[in-house]
């Protein structure tokens, strides 16, 4: 059986502070987080929220967003943990009536980010664009930079030599 795999946020850089209201912090487990958009109207999504809402994914420590996701391997109680505690969110900050109530929602979200790497190499890195169709809709597409190898690239540039006196 193949490893589960999902997004990590990561930066190339610290435009992602300027950008967001509240940037996610790297290394973060990361969803689309799209559904944070479903009730807002194309003309309520102006300035750093249009930019959270063009081209974020969710960050699932803060809960702020990045710009860049990259594929990592994931285990089952940690994928699990993480939708308890996107449940939570779904409560804290959307009203859900209770975590119980919430999970399947939560389970949703992962599931679609645990489909979307299903394929792609450990180290790939994600992108999202989202916008609003003719009826209002929120339509996304994903694009990656395919990582040449799961394993991730280091370039020796010294090595260790035993002193014999």
């Amino acid at each position: 059986m193949s490893a589960l795999k999902a997004l990590k946020t990561i930066r190339f850089d610290s435009s992602d502070d300027n950008v967001f209201e509240t940037a996610a912090t790297p290394e973060e487990w990361a969803v689309s987080g799209a559904f944070a958009f479903a009730d807002l109207a194309p003309e309520a999504v102006t300035g750093k929220l249009k930019q959270a809402f063009a081209n974020g994914f969710l960050g699932l420590g803060s809960f702020g967003r990045s710009t860049f996701a990259v594929v990592a391997e994931i285990d089952e109680a940690e994928r699990a943990a993480l939708e308890r505690r996107l449940a939570a969110h779904f409560v804290d900050r959307y009203g859900a009536p209770d975590t119980q109530a919430a999970l399947p929602a939560a389970r949703e979200e992962m599931a679609f980010v645990l489909d979307l790497c299903r394929e792609p190499l450990i180290n790939t890195v994600f992108t999202v664009r989202r916008h609003f169709d003719e009826d209002g809709h929120i339509r996304e597409a994903f694009r990656t930079i395919q990582a040449p190898s799961a394993e991730p690239s280091h370039a020796r540039i010294w090595s260790v030599v035993e002193d014999d006196g």
